[in-house]
This record gives structure tokens, C-alpha cells and sequence, in this order.
């Protein structure tokens, strides 16, 4: 026992069982807060299916240490037991006793979620259930999941082009399968069960404008980019032409790594002097028709492209170092690429879709380049244009800033701490606590 006041961070994954953005990040926050002097932290991270191929760790229980870090847990959930529709898991009774004993064990004094995924919605209505209303809940919004039944993707499964407006009916024409009613009470559910949380934090403002649209209170949705550990910049090699591009990223549809690929078969046909190098993982994952054609197109641009795989994050200052140009193609919105960030750190230019967050943190002809989101030919010419163009490369160099720093994120996130536990003491002594409320304004069509 420390005596200091206890955070309770939650994560839909570790990033040591399955690499991903949000996961990283949610522990290197996790880290950071530990090594500070505020506050004792502890990491409480889903495990099972599709993620992890392990069972349960233990009979009689869902959680298990993580290493030999006391502060660490693993939660087992089984996705054959979840309802995707609403976000909430069918085995509830178990999943909440475990969950409510966890809690009463720990005593957290703040709760701040990264994500719900393979919880359950249900989560944020236990955590106050069980801790009471003095206990703030923070979540970080790291994409569209609750607006969003396409994996929280925002894009057409009729157009395959980004969704700009949701409701039931434009839902159900996603999703013919799905009733309009069902998808207005799966508005209601979700948000009903998110009218819990004290404080939302989004790492862009278009995310968090989304959200506030969607219907959260624009009072409770603040801006908070992601703050990142210090780390060496890569090299800067010197070359006689930059046009050398990198990769990193999950290995998806969504991510548009076939439409880079694509744009580098144009750029191979055409005699362009550029080489690429994918480094990416979870490819296993994803379906039988993206993995065809990402094959296909990995060898018909064999001579231009090497695909490197899964990387160590600790190898990414040299695998900076071996590229000039770091290509973000993403197919729908996203919301603040941690790539865009780690390309930061290491100075170098990103090539970026013209949409969502990676139009907001890529400054087109400052820090990086656009192009037109999901169009080989666009970004094939943005490449062309990149790697031809003298001095280029180095007047956006010189204008990269900076990422915002950990050290400052996590001073910030300790005031929104003590300013909710503050003010719960306050509510707490003043007057008694009001019920949650469900938000308002929801729009059947």
C-alpha cells in the first residue's frame, strides 16, 4: 500500500499479448503515472479470443497477474459470449461477479477507461454501481465504436466511402440484417450506459465534434491528444534522393495498406525510383479476400516493395532511420494515428489521406502531404510528387513540431483527477447525489 490515490486503468487488450495503438499507448500512460509520485496506478486488460489464444488462466476465476508487476491484471472474456450489436457480453453474471469482487478489492478512487470492447457497455454501469457516485470514471475515445456498428469505422458497407451522418435508418442500410428499431435502441442502450462516465477525453477535436453530434454533452467531451514518452530521434541518413517510404501499422482494409500498394504498382509500372517497406501485423485476422489481394498486390510490386512484418517497437528509431517518408493511408476517418506521432518524434514527413484526424494533426505542405482518401492514382502522384521534388523533403522537415510530450499529458490528466475528486467531495457534501440521466436528442430517422 503507497497511501496515494489509486487509478484504475482499463484496456481491451496488453499490447505484450497483440500490438495496437490504443493498447500502447494506454500503457504507456500507465507507466508514466508509475513512475510519477501522484498517484498509484493499476492496469486492468482484456485477454481471450481473437487477441490472445489462451484460455482461461485459472479455474474459479477471469483474472490472473500480468508478469511480475503486481499493479497488472489480465480479464478473461470469451467473444463467442458477446453481442457485437450493443457492445455487451451474454455471460453478464459472471464476467460482473468477477469484476464487482476486483473492484472491492482494489478501491480505485478513479476509473479511467480506454475502452469497453469484449467488457461490455454494461461495465461503465457496474463500475458506478459498485464504487458509488464519489468516484470519477473517465473514458478516452479512441474511435467510433458506439456510433458505429462497422467496427466502429465510420465507413458505407454500401459505398465503402466515409459515413458522415449516422441514424437508424442509414444504419439499417448498412446493415440490412438489422432493423431501424434495433439500431435505436442500441443508440439508447450505449448511451444510457455511457451517461455514467464524469469526463470523455478525445485526442482530436473531429473526433470529439463526432461524438458531440452523436449526442454526448459537448460539457462533458474534452480535447486531450495522446502524450508520448520521450524517446532518441532516428538518423537522418543523408541520401542523394528521399524516396524511401515506410508502413507501420495493423495490416487491415481500414488502414489502406492495399491502396499503397496499389499506388506502388503504379509507380513500378511507370519507372519511378521509390521503394516501400511495410512493417505490420494481425494480418492473420483479417479476411480471406483482403489477404488474397494483399498477396497478389506484395508480388506484383516485388521489386519496389519489401514486406517486413511484425517489428519490435523498440527497433523504430531504426527503421525510421531506413525511411524517408512515413505513408498513413487509412480508408476511414481515424482519429489521432499514434504513427503520425512516432513519425514526429523521428522527424519524419508523413503522407497522409486528406480526412478525419490525419487531416488535423498532417499540416498539407507543412509537416507532411495529403492526398485523396481510398485513390491509388492520388496517392500515387502525391508519392511521385514526394520523391521528385528537390528540397521538399527538407522544408517539411524543418516544420514538423514536436509531439506533445508525456510528462505534460500526464500533469494534465492529474488536474481533470483532482479537479472530478474534488468536486465529487464537494457534490458529496453538499447535496446528495443525483441519479445518471440518459442523454437526450436522440433522432429515430
Amino acid at each position: 500500500m503507497t497511501g496515494k490515490p489509486k487509478i484504475l486503468y482499463v484496456s481491451h487488450n496488453h499490447p505484450t499479448i497483440r500490438p495496437g495503438g490504443a493498447e500502447a499507448y494506454a500503457y504507456e500512460l500507465y507507466r508514466a503515472v508509475r513512475d510519477g509520485d501522484e498517484f498509484e496506478p493499476l492496469f486492468l486488460a482484456r485477454t481471450g479470443p481473437p487477441v490472445s489464444i489462451s484460455s482461461r488462466y485459472h479455474e474459479g476465476t477471469l483474472l490472473t497477474g500480468v508478469n511480475e508487476d503486481p499493479n497488472q491484471y489480465f480479464f478473461y472474456t470469451d467473444t463467442l459470449e458477446y453481442d457485437w450489436l450493443n457492445g455487451t457480453p451474454r455471460g453478464k453474471p459472471a464476467l460482473i461477479k468477477y469484476l464487482r469482487e476486483f473492484l472491492l478489492a482494489q478501491q480505485p478512487d478513479v476509473v479511467h477507461l480506454q475502452h469497453t470492447l469484449f467488457f461490455g457497455y454494461d461495465m461503465l454501469r457496474e463500475l458506478r454501481n459498485t464504487l458509488g457516485d464519489e468516484v470519477p470514471i473517465l473514458y478516452t475515445l479512441h474511435e467510433f465504436l458506439p456510433i458505429c456498428h462497422r467496427n466502429g469505422q465510420l465507413v458505407r458497407t454500401t459505398t465503402e466511402k466515409p459515413c458522415r451522418e449516422e441514424s437508424p435508418r442509414r444504419c439499417h442500410e448498412c446493415f440490412p440484417e438489422v432493423s431501424p428499431q434495433a439500431f435505436f435502441m442500441r443508440k439508447r442502450f450505449i448511451q444510457s450506459q455511457m451517461s455514467v462516465v464524469d469526463r470523455f477525453l478525445a485526442p482530436s477535436s473531429f473526433l470529439r465534434d463526432r461524438f458531440v453530434d452523436w449526442g454526448l454533452p459537448a460539457e462533458k467531451v474534452v480535447f486531450e491528444e495522446y502524450g508520448r514518452l520521450p524517446v532518441e530521434a532516428a538518423q537522418t541518413r543523408e541520401r542523394r534522393q528521399r524516396n524511401r517510404l515506410a508502413f507501420f501499422g495493423q495490416l487491415s482494409y481500414f488502414k489502406g495498406v492495399n491502396v499503397l500498394l496499389r499506388a506502388m504498382k503504379r509507380l513500378q509500372e511507370d519507372g519511378v525510383d521509390v521503394h516501400l517497406s511495410v512493417h505490420g501485423a494481425n494480418l492473420e485476422l483479417q479476411p480471406d479476400d483482403f489477404r488474397s489481394e494483399f498477396d497478389e498486390l506484395l508480388e506484383a510490386t516485388k521489386d519496389t516493395v519489401s514486406f517486413e512484418g511484425e517489428f519490435n517497437h523498440d527497433d523504430l528509431p531504426t527503421l525510421m532511420a531506413d525511411a524517408d517518408w512515413v505513408v498513413v493511408p487509412s480508408v476511414w476517418w481515424e482519429n489521432s494515428p499514434l504513427v503520425i506521432q512516432e513519425a514526429g518524434q523521428h522527424r519524419r514527413p508523413v503522407i497522409a489521406s486528406d480526412i478525419g484526424g490525419m487531416a488535423e494533426k498532417v499540416h498539407d505542405g507543412v509537416s507532411g502531404l495529403h492526398f485523396r482518401a481510398n485513390d491509388p492514382a492520388s496517392l500515387a502522384e502525391t508519392i511521385r510528387r514526394a520523391v521528385s521534388t528537390r528540397k521538399l523533403w527538407e522544408e517539411l522537415q524543418r516544420q514538423i513540431d514536436p509531439p506533445y510530450a508525456m510528462d505534460e499529458h500526464v500533469r494534465s490528466l492529474t488536474r481533470h483527477y483532482k479537479e472530478l475528486m474534488a468536486s465529487k467531495l464537494e457534490d458529496e457534501l453538499v447535496t446528495p447525489p443525483a441519479p445518471a440521466t440518459e442523454i437526450e436528442g436522440v433522432r429515430y430517422a
